[in-house]
């Protein structure tokens, strides 16, 4: 694939579907709009499926909440795999809980990320380091994942890194010798500051891998209040910063959403140029730099 065009949903789990149909048929829409466009995907931001808290048993108690998502998840992601199908467009539909067995006589979870294809198939990633609040959570345990799952589809080679996992260079000096076409950042930050964290380091990603990174972030709180609500989410596809693809390193950019705002938008990203970063990162066309090839095994370090 020479271009690729997806959409980048920042959901608003502030809003309250009544039921699983209601929220099919809103993504329904979306990847409908998406087929019309002409886009290739569809990606949601991480745990998008806390909209689904809205229509939740009323007596459900906090520890019940992801093994909850997750029992709903298992059967929707039927339904969803099969609108992927109809409308002939890749889904990412966010994070979804992902039940691991028992740990100290309690279930755990994985922060797991599915990627659906139109063909059938199923790719998933578990996110790999985990927040405090996530170690923490009265919803439940959940554990980090141990492995780095790269998806081929559509001629590209695509890897996800949840949220977190975007801010760590040691994980991304792995990536960088992979060959990398895209990779798909599902997140969802507590603060301004985390956005900027989370979206900052995707675009230093995108430099150092001379690839696509696509970053799409959830805005709000599950259940929450959107006045006082600190939860601010957006998207933006970052590529090298390189004279051939884009000066800049923004291809196409969405500003920070507070829920105050209310928004669910959905950033139209066209004809992203993932053959050009493909032809410079391996060197059939020239590039500026090449930080990905540049390993620092050789240094010694003088600490006086």
């Amino acid at each position: 694939m020479e271009h690729l065009s997806l959409d980048l949903w920042a959901s608003n789990l502030e809003v309250r579907p009544p039921d699983l149909v209601s929220w099919l048929a809103r993504l329904e829409q979306r990847l409908a709009a998406s087929a019309a466009r002409g886009s290739h995907m569809l990606v949601l931001p991480e745990y998008a499926c806390a909209q689904w808290l809205s229509f939740a048993p009323t007596d459900l108690p906090p520890a019940g909440q992801l093994g909850w998502l997750g029992e709903v998840g298992s059967s929707a992601l039927e339904s969803m795999g099969a609108l992927s199908a109809h409308y002939g467009v890749c889904l990412l539909p966010g994070t979804i809980p992902q039940l691991m067995g028992e740990w100290d006589g309690g279930p755990m979870y994985a922060n797991r990320a599915w990627l659906l294809t139109p063909q059938g198939h199923r790719f998933h990633q578990d996110k790999l380091s985990l927040t405090p609040l996530e170690e923490q959570s009265a919803g439940g345990v959940t554990v980090r994942g141990d492995r780095v799952n790269v998806m081929t589809w559509g001629g590209l080679r695509i890897a996800i890194a949840i949220c977190l996992d975007v801010e760590y260079t040691a994980l991304w000096a792995r990536l960088g010798t992979l060959d990398l076409d895209l990779v798909l950042v599902p997140a969802k930050t507590d603060m301004i500051s985390g956005f900027h964290r989370v979206f900052g380091c995707a675009r230093a990603r995108a430099i150092e891998l001379q690839t696509a990174v696509c970053a799409v972030g959830a805005v709000g709180e599950p259940l929450g209040h959107p006045v006082t609500d600190t939860g601010v989410g957006g998207a933006t596809a970052f590529l090298p910063c390189d004279t051939s693809v884009r000066m800049d390193g923004v291809f196409a950019a969405m500003l920070p959403q507070p829920p105050s705002k209310l928004t669910d938008s959905v950033l139209v990203v066209q004809n992203l140029p993932v053959g050009q970063c493909r032809r410079i990162r391996n060197g059939a066309a020239e590039a500026e730099v090449c930080p990905a090839g540049w390993a620092a095994d050789h240094l010694l370090i003088e600490d006086v």
